[in-house]
Parts: C-alpha cells; sequence; structure tokens
C-alpha cells in the first residue's frame, strides 16, 4: 500500500473554494467521534465541514473539505477548503485498503481506477480490470496521469505519507481526500474512519451501523484475554531491502496484540506508524520472542526453508527453531480489504494463535502456521 501526502491547494472540477466566510449563521452540530485522532466534522445548515488532522504535527490542519449535496445550489460565502459536492459518483482509489471500505459501505460501484490492481484482493476490482469497466493506473508512487485525467473522477482517494508528495497528480485540478487511518492509534480508530468516508457517499447511516456492530464485536473479544494468566511475546514481519520495519509501540498493530492478550517486543517505542530497523536491532530485541507473525504477498506460499533461503540468520530466532511462526499472504486472503473496518476479525485470529482454544470452535481466517 504505496500512497503519498501533500499539503494540495487544488479545488474541485467546476467548484472551487470558499471565500472564507461561512453560510449561515450560528455554531454547527458537532458530530461524535468515539475513537479516531485525526478527523473532525461539524455539520451546518448548508454543509457539512470536514477536517482531516496531520498525524505527525498535532497543531497543523492537513486538509479541509467543504461538503455540499450536489442537489442544492452551491451556498454562498462557504469556508475555505475544498468544495466537494455530495455524494460523490466517480472515484479512483489508490489502495486496497479504501477499495474494501467502498465495497462494505455499498459503493464500490463508484470506482472508476485504481493503482495496483495485483495487490487488490476483490473480485468485483479484478473483473472490472479485467472487463475494461475499471482502469489500471499502474503503480501508486506514479500513476498514469492522463488516464486519470481522462476518466474525470470527483475525487482520489489517497493515503498521504510524511513529507512525500503526489507527483504530477499535484498539478490537476483534481482533489485528494486523504486519508490517514492508517496512523490512528487504535484498531477501533482506524475502523471509525468508514465513518469518515461515509460522509463523502451519504452512507451515514450504513456506515454507524457497520461500526457499531463492529466495536461490540471487539470489545467483547477483548474481555476474553482480560485475564490470561501467560501473555506471550511476539514478534512481526521481515527484512525487506536493508531495512526491517516493525509496527511503533504506539500503532494499532502493537494494540491489536496488547488486546489479543500477548506482549509486543516494540511496545516500550514511541512511534505511531512503521520504523524501520537494522537486522541486528531486531534480531537483539526479538531472538527470544515466542511468536513471529509474517505478512507478504506471494503466489506460491511461504515455508521455513524459503525464509532461511531468503535469509540465513533467521534460523537464529527462537520462533524459527521451535516452528511459532504464522504467515498470511496478503495476495491470497483479503487481510488489508478488511481489517481496517473489521479489526475484530484480525483480534480473532491473534487470539487464536497467542491462547489457542480461548474461542470455542474458532478457525484462523488470514494467518496459518508456517510449514515446514
Amino acid at each position: 500500500m504505496r500512497s503519498f501526502f501533500l499539503f494540495l491547494s487544488v479545488i474541485l472540477l467546476g467548484a472551487g473554494c470558499g471565500s472564507g466566510r461561512k453560510s449561515g449563521e450560528g455554531a454547527g452540530e458537532a458530530f461524535r467521534i468515539e475513537y479516531a485522532r485525526h478527523y473532525r466534522v461539524e455539520h451546518f445548515r448548508d454543509y457539512t465541514l470536514v477536517d482531516v488532522l496531520s498525524p505527525w504535527d498535532s497543531l497543523r490542519l492537513l486538509r479541509r473539505y467543504v461538503l455540499v449535496d450536489r442537489e442544492r445550489p452551491l451556498p454562498v460565502g462557504l469556508p475555505e477548503g475544498n468544495i466537494v459536492r455530495t455524494p460523490l459518483q466517480r472515484v479512483v482509489v489508490y489502495s486496497a485498503v479504501h477499495c474494501g471500505m467502498l465495497d462494505e459501505l455499498g459503493v464500490g460501484d463508484r470506482i472508476v481506477g485504481v493503482c495496483e490492481p495485483r495487490y487488490i484482493d476483490l473480485d468485483f476490482i479484478r473483473d472490472g480490470v479485467a472487463r475494461g469497466a475499471i482502469a489500471d493506473l499502474g503503480e501508486a508512487s506514479s500513476p498514469d496521469v492522463e488516464k486519470v485525467i481522462d476518466l474525470a473522477p470527483d475525487i482520489i482517494i489517497a493515503s498521504p505519507f510524511k513529507n512525500v508528495g503526489y507527483g504530477r497528480i499535484e498539478k490537476t485540478a483534481i482533489p485528494i481526500m486523504e486519508c490517514v487511518d492508517y496512523m490512528e492509534v487504535t484498531p477501533l480508530g482506524r475502523a471509525e474512519w468508514m465513518r469518515f468516508m461515509a460522509l463523502f457517499f451519504d452512507r451515514g447511516q450504513r456506515a454507524d451501523s457497520l461500526f457499531r456492530q463492529t466495536a461490540a464485536a471487539y470489545d467483547s473479544l477483548c474481555r476474553m484475554t482480560d485475564t490470561v494468566g501467560v501473555r506471550p511475546t511476539v514478534l512481526s514481519e521481515k527484512k525487506y531491502g536493508s531495512a526491517w520495519y516493525v509496527p511503533g509501540g504506539r500503532s494499532y498493530i502493537a494494540n491489536l496484540y496488547r488486546d489479543a492478550g500477548a506482549d509486543y517486543i516494540w511496545a516500550d517505542d514511541p512511534s505511531t506508524g512503521s520504523v524501520p530497523l537494522a537486522f541486528e536491532t531486531v534480531f537483539e530485541k526479538g531472538q527470544g520472542a515466542d511468536f513471529w507473525l509474517i505478512k507478504y504477498n506471494a503466489p506460491q506460499e511461504l515455508t521455513y526453508a524459503e525464509l532461511q533461503t531468503e535469509y540465513e540468520p533467521y534460523r537464529h530466532f527462537d520462533a524459527f527453531k521451535n516452528r511459532n511462526i504464522f504467515v498470511c499472504n496478503t495476495g491470497k486472503t483479503p487481510y488489508y480489504e478488511e481489517m481496517p473496518m473489521h479489526p475484530d476479525r484480525v483480534l480473532g485470529d491473534l487470539i487464536e494463535i497467542f491462547h489457542p482454544g480461548t474461542i470455542p470452535g474458532y478457525r484462523l481466517r488470514y494467518f496459518n502456521r508456517m510449514r515446514q
């Protein structure tokens, strides 16, 4: 999932930015957000104000959207921001995560173009690309700008990275919906971004219902690990190139491990995103970890033999020696497509891995024990 960050001053096709004055009088109605930290919403009589807050600078507003019903005349004196006529009808999506989110909200048919469809494990996307109904726009790092312009999307949905721009796409007049859901510190905080997304498609009731179900299921599973006697230690991912990217100690992944009744070896790290480390650093702290979880994307199954061939020093980890490595092939399971909206499903897998039998009759959905 590769997408990029830049504060753009572009405007929606056919619309434009407001004058700085608010239409109507009085304060707006606050939108209650329970877990997410990186967006806020305020409803006014003629529009809805949606702010995306920078996860890298607490004093900075990453983007402001002014949502106006497309069936009504554009009000005079709107506040400054990207004016977006809702509900959106045509969207370009950079990542599998947000394709899955739109599908769950019942608006997957609004997707007219995607980046890197080979990484999207959704039948309707693959079928749409094969039929030419959904455009393959190439790599998220350098999409085919001419194709994007020809599609005339209402918006591009992307995930910004710190100090990284969008390339040539920023020179177009197409606005970008910047989703920093992956920087939330709790699984339910990330899941609550379905409510953010729903605002742009008039799917608020559906999103609220889905979120309530997810939160209830997640909380129910959490209670199952409240009294576990032994909390195993866990190491995650593997080396790519010269760096081993591990989830920060304040990331939603780290909190998933905690809620599943495990002790994450980097729990004391203050980062909310991924942290690049040298192999030696990971080995020093993670050699004795009880479990090792690896996500990968490949046509073939990852085995112990292949992992050792890939990098021989892996065999020195205790989890390797004790055959306690669990893997998730994201090319064959809808992990990225489902996990952001359904962290309860991932939590179920983790509880079964760390504390087998805690959930009666449970079968792993995404992970499986790595084979010899």
